[in-house]
């Protein structure tokens, strides 16, 4: 093992500045601590240089430090970053927008909140494309940064299927029956009409059963749902068709041999009763009935008259 003799001890103490203390006398420092003591000894003599202006700078950078802090915990982060890449040339300028055929520019610039003042780095893509989704049309949406002043948006919007009247209210329906919009327009005067609660569900499986009768679905002004059970057909000309809850191609197929075969549809008829399979009921129109009354009247008065002179 090794000896250390007391001059050897107080020599390295005379060097470090550092008194010796004998093993009887005290505890020796950790070996970290005692490489803390020899710096701080060192820089007390005037061992280490310190370079100038390191006050300066170590103050300087405090007072960022400290600035930096405050504008994060008092939430102008965001607007400091918006001041600084706008003045540096991040600022937007141009909006690309495609893919909006019923979306309009003007609402997609306000929901991006664009003030002319916006810069490219701070817009939040996440936030953007979350806002544009909330529009009534927009079925998927992609918002792009374009560096290094332009902003693109592409939409993929949905499809209007129908019109539905529910009360006094006009919507437009997907073909899945989701409401899209109010209808606002005439554009869409084109679409077929389901009227009544629980229409909007059922449109698609009930136009789905006119396919295989063109000539009938040409006619058809509107389907109004009765009871959430079954259809009523309005034709073109004002009759009313009444479809049963189920077997609807087989009365569309009767309804169309009747019109094939006599006409049908083109007398002075109200409605025609199809709910029961195995009977037809025709209801005339107020007129016809007149007539239909008259000629009966006078049938009568025929057959009288016919009767007596026998």
């Amino acid at each position: 093992m090794f000896a250390v003799n007391g001059e050897r001890s107080a020599d390295m103490g005379g060097r470090y500045g550092v008194a010796s203390v004998s093993a009887g006398e005290g505890r020796v420092l950790p070996r970290p601590m005692r490489r803390v003591v020899r710096f701080v000894v060192s820089l007390c003599s005037g061992r280490i240089a310190i370079p100038a202006h390191t006050g300066k700078i170590s103050l300087a950078g405090f007072y960022s430090a400290v600035a930096i802090y405050g504008v994060i915990v008092g939430g102008h982060g965001p607007a400091v970053v918006q001041a600084v890449t706008t003045g540096a040339g991040f600022a937007i300028e141009d909006v690309r927008v495609s893919g909006n055929q019923h979306t309009s520019e003007i609402d997609i610039l306000q929901l991006l909140g664009l003030d002319g003042s916006t810069s490219l780095l701070g817009l939040d893509i996440s936030a953007a494309r979350a806002a544009l989704s909330e529009l009534p049309w927009v079925e998927s949406v992609e918002v792009r940064k374009v560096y290094p002043r332009a902003v693109e948006v592409v939409l993929r919007e949905r499809q209007a299927y129908g019109i539905w009247q529910h009360g006094s209210e006009l919507s437009l329906i997907e073909k899945s029956g989701s409401v899209i919009a109010p209808l606002r327009d005439n554009k869409f005067a084109t679409l077929p009409l389901f009227v009544g609660r629980d229409a909007e569900t059922a449109a698609a499986a009930v136009e789905a059963e006119f396919e295989k009768f063109p000539e009938i679905a040409a006619r058809v002004k509107a389907f109004v749902r009765v009871a959430g059970r079954r259809w009523d057909i309005h034709l073109d000309n004002g009759v009313i068709v009444k479809l049963p809850e189920d077997n609807i191609a087989e009365a569309l197929a009767k309804l169309q041999r009747l019109d094939a075969e006599q006409r049908l549809l083109e007398r002075d008829i109200a409605a025609v009763d199809l709910r029961l399979p195995d009977r037809t009921t025709i209801r005339l129109t107020p007129e016809a009935q007149e007539r239909r009354m008259a000629a009966v009247e006078e049938r009568r008065k025929m057959l009288k008259k016919a009767g007596q002179n026998i």
